[in-house]
């Protein structure tokens, strides 16, 4: 199975090419669903067609889905949505504002994702394209699962044993809605799907992120932070789309100058992201909506290769051991430089910031015991080394 997630910034036509990826898979004989974790889905306006909360059949192989956020917290959220809207009501709170503070923030786009792993392991499809929010939203949504992993670890036991005291001791003198085992068990299930989706997302022969640009600086700026925290949380990256590139032909005296920057932009498109991949889809003349329209564009875009293969294979994040013992765990953290780096270790975690992200890397029990012996940025890659066990001398 492949799993393709398309995310860029907004308005540059991710939505599009996620549509036409989709429909080029199902004419390859593949059973596909293209599927939006948008909140403001766009992908029925895409196709022209009507969708729904349940995959619906677009076309030979291929289904479409836009889930309402409203079904799929109630399947993902429902229980610990119930006890959080009882305690904000039992502190006065309005039922109805009650009811939208139960939701945390980016619990809607993730509860979408969840469909995808459903599908996954249920073997419905063989290929899944997913029309993803715009590139913030779509960071924040891929690193809560490392985020929620560190709530489990370290704070989730301990509040649940404090629940689990404490809630026959106060139930004598207040009335305080303490969490049942139900919403601890819904929690702890809930963790196991993240960590399941996690695996499945950073297999790199499963899931390949996709970043949709234009040929326009800012476009590129955001482009380049995307692709660096991706590398962040250790998500591949296989193929760049350079979408509404004006064509050669345009000979037209006003797109000159659009033609020249845009010439420009696409050769720093290149220096910046190599040796991953850059296709380009060409500036259409009508606006890209329907099935015909989509065709063409994948026509444009892939040619005669077939969309789902993997077209680029680079490792984020790697663990080796050299001949002198020591271990080296290597990130590659494009686009930035040792400045913008910030690395801790407390216990078993190494903590690593770049700019406004953090990442908790929860060592391997290889090394947890071994000391850093040195942090190195070469390359945009932070190496860090930690020092052999040192053999104990036995007194002859």
């Amino acid at each position: 199975m492949r799993i393709i997630l398309y995310t860029g910034k907004g308005g540059v036509g991710k939505t599009s090419v996620a549509a036409s990826t989709a429909l080029r898979s199902a004419q390859l004989g593949y059973k596909t669903i293209v599927i939006s974790t948008d909140a403001a889905h766009s992908l029925a306006d895409s196709f022209d067609l009507p969708l729904g909360n349940e995959p619906k059949k677009i076309s030979a192989n291929l289904w479409g889905q836009e889930p309402e956020l409203s079904h799929a917290l109630a399947t993902h959220w429902g229980t610990i949505q119930q006890w959080v809207m009882s305690l904000l009501s039992w502190r006065g709170i309005d039922e109805i504002i009650a009811g939208e503070m139960a939701v945390l923030p980016g619990m809607e786009e993730l509860a979408n994702l969840l469909y995808i792993l459903d599908y996954y392991e249920r073997g419905q499809f063989d290929v899944i394209i997913v029309d993803c929010a715009p590139t913030g939203e779509t960071l924040r949504l891929l690193s809560f699962p490392e985020i929620l992993r560190w709530w489990m670890d370290r704070i989730f036991p301990i509040q649940r044993k404090a629940a689990t005291l404490l809630r026959p001791m106060v139930k004598g003198f207040t009335d305080i809605p303490f969490p049942s085992d139900q919403v601890f068990k819904t929690a702890e299930m809930l963790f196991t799907q993240l960590e399941k989706m996690r695996a499945v997302f950073t297999d790199p022969e499963i899931t390949s992120v996709r970043l949709v640009v234009n040929p326009e600086k800012m476009v590129i700026k955001e482009a380049q932070r995307t692709y660096t925290y991706l590398n962040l949380y250790g998500y591949a990256t296989d193929l760049i789309v350079c979408n509404r590139v004006i064509p050669p032909e345009v000979s037209d005296p006003y797109f000159n100058v659009w033609k020249q920057r845009q010439s420009q932009h696409f050769q720093s498109i290149e220096e910046r992201f190599s040796p991953i991949p850059i296709r380009t889809i060409p500036l259409f003349s009508s606006e890209v909506v329907g099935i015909d329209t989509l065709r063409s564009m994948a026509d444009a875009l892939f040619g005669q290769a077939d969309p789902t293969q993997v077209f680029y294979r680079g490792q984020p994040q790697t663990l080796s051991k050299k001949k002198d013992g020591c271990y080296v765990l290597s990130l590659t953290l494009p686009f930035i430089t040792k400045h913008d780096l910030n690395l801790n270790r407390k216990g078993d975690e190494l903590i690593i910031e770049v700019g406004a992200y953090r990442r908790n890397i929860m060592l391997p029990l290889t090394l947890i015991d071994l000391p850093i012996h040195e942090a190195k940025f070469i390359d945009n890659q932070l190496q860090i080394h930690f020092e052999p066990v040192k053999k104990a001398v036995l007194p002859k």
